[in-house]
């Protein structure tokens, strides 16, 4: 018999097997030799108050043998020499999740990346770092995994209306993940890890009969009567498939202008823009756990915070407990930051994305204010890209240059003072004291004011000058969608052409971009059926 078992137990409690077969065994009323074993389906902290509590939702084997999670991977089998072609464009999780799924369907895979793969990705970032080069098609963004596999690896999301949650994790969990993933509340992977993960993905997908390509970028599409005919890429190639999946992510912006160019049709999309904030790790556990040292059984502590100012959400966004702020550029004169953690989240500091709605309003509003062309007259899709672009080329230049980032201590940043000086921070390229009122436009500037001043009264110790913003954290989503049909899941001028993932417009982070990739499979394979 398997049991479903709750249990509210303290840390040193949950951290231990033996007690908490003792207290299933109490829960179910039955004797010890009779529990084969147990696995955590659930797994959450619940901080309340100054006792630490950790909820476990269990499954309990009763009298039946114990069936381990490795029992349940999934089994790719070898494709047909027949077998249908795909060609995917991108190997984000997006692109990665619709290969496997469309090898689970019996559908060959053709994945093509602008970047190169994972490992080689490391000699550009640490270029990126230490020397303040960016290499335009391999950086944080772009390259195999795209821009979650050196970008932290959480695995949250609240989309589970778009997929299945669950055999994501399955699959990370497959392919090298700690089992953590399958049960914890917010389940992390960690940049450290991610990339053999992404390898034995990739080894998985060429040895079931897939293919990979790298440094192997889209440049043009031959269309006609509804549908593509064959891609172009920058090395003169011809490609054909029977479908194509256009998993660009986030920050391709030349294949926007691609598209726009051909007169595909695109539209501009809201997006969030702001800074990353970075407090000393030892701030946010002493408030959120209640304590003066943090329990070595807990996790570094994180936060999540939400605020409307002036009738404008301001919001935190891909927060890094134990972390690092990194440079996210995909070229050069423009800077962007974003955040990322290892598995063991064991650095000092602890980093957020603190961003700001932007509407189209806001855009023209803006380059009308500084006397600069408006892109939307070019194309009114490009319009919240190019006020992107405007910011983080602004930010790039009150840095100094090589990726320096424009800061500001935090409470200085609120009363628009100059930082006599800047504590220490997890950024490499280095910092810059900067007045943020020359790189962000005054709503963002002030929603951002105000949102740190209510945020400081949630969280105890949050709102200080050891806590330090670095700009700009302005990639949180595409700023421009990529429709498609609701029902078809195809562009609507396009047929075989399926946009998906964060840089189409429908995802937000590396599960949800993996759901959407597997969700587009399984179109397809309705469409070939």
């Amino acid at each position: 018999m398997q049991k479903e078992i709750t249990l509210k137990l303290k840390p040193e409690e949950a951290a231990s097997d033996d007690i908490i077969s003792k207290y299933i065994t109490q829960s179910a009323g039955i004797k010890a030799d009779q529990l084969q074993g147990f696995l955590i389906e659930k797994k959450s902290i619940d901080a309340r108050s100054k006792q630490i509590w950790i909820n476990l939702s269990l499954k309990a084997f009763i009298n039946e043998p114990f069936i381990q999670r490795s029992n349940l991977h999934y089994r790719f089998q070898s494709l047909p020499n027949n077998a249908k072609k795909v060609m995917i464009i991108g190997a984000g999780p997006a692109g990665l999740f619709a290969a496997l799924e469309l090898i689970l369907l019996g559908i060959k895979p053709i994945i093509i990346e602008r970047g190169k793969d994972v490992k080689a990705r490391r000699r550009d970032l640490a270029a990126l770092n230490k020397e303040g080069i960016v290499n335009p098609d391999s950086n944080y963004c772009f390259g195999e995994g795209g821009a979650g596999t050196y970008s932290d690896g959480k695995l949250y999301t609240r989309s589970s209306k778009r997929g299945n949650i669950d055999k994501v994790l399955r699959l990370f969990h497959q392919f090298g993940a700690e089992e953590t993933v399958l049960y914890q509340s917010h389940p992390h992977i960690g940049t450290n890890k991610l990339p053999q993960i992404i390898t034995a993905m990739r080894s998985q997908i060429i040895e079931a009969g897939g293919e990979f390509h790298f440094n192997k970028k889209l440049v043009g599409f031959l269309h006609d009567d509804h549908i593509i005919k064959a891609i172009t890429t920058e090395d003169g190639d011809s490609l054909h498939a029977d479908a194509y999946i256009l998993a660009t992510g986030h920050s391709a912006r030349d294949i926007f202008k691609l598209l726009a160019s051909q007169h595909i049709t695109i539209e501009a999309k809201p997006f969030a823009l702001g800074v990353r904030i970075e407090h000393p790790q030892y701030i946010i556990d002493q408030s959120q756990y209640h304590c003066a040292v943090r329990d070595p059984l807990l996790p570094p502590a994180s936060y999540s915070l939400v605020e409307q100012v002036k009738d404008r959400g301001v919001f935190s966004f891909c927060m890094c407990p134990g972390g690092i702020i990194a440079p996210a550029a995909t070229d050069p004169g423009e800077l962007v930051v974003n955040g990322w953690s290892p598995s063991k989240r064991n650095n000092p500091y602890a980093n957020s994305g603190m961003v700001v709605q932007v509407t189209e309003q806001d855009a023209r509003q803006y380059f009308q204010k500084n006397k600069l062309p408006d892109a939307s007259q070019e194309h009114p899709a490009l319009l919240l890209m190019q006020f992107q672009q405007a910011i983080e080329q602004k930010a790039f230049t009150a840095g100094g240059g090589k990726f320096v980032a424009p800061a500001q201590r935090m409470v200085d940043f609120c009363n628009n003072k100059l930082s006599t000086d800047l504590p220490g921070c997890s950024y490499l390229p280095g910092l810059r004291s900067v007045d943020m009122r020359q790189v962000l436009p005054s709503f963002i500037l002030q929603s951002l004011q105000g949102g740190f001043h209510a945020f400081g009264k949630k969280i105890k110790g949050y709102y200080t000058n050891e806590a330090v913003v670095v700009a700009t954290e302005s990639r949180t989503s595409s700023p421009v969608r990529i429709p498609r049909n609701d029902d078809t899941l195809h562009h609507p001028q396009i047929h075989n052409l399926y946009p998906c993932g964060e840089g189409a417009g429908y995802a937000g982070g590396i599960v949800s971009a993996a759901m959407d990739g597997q969700k587009i499979a399984h179109q397809i394979a309705k469409v070939f059926a």
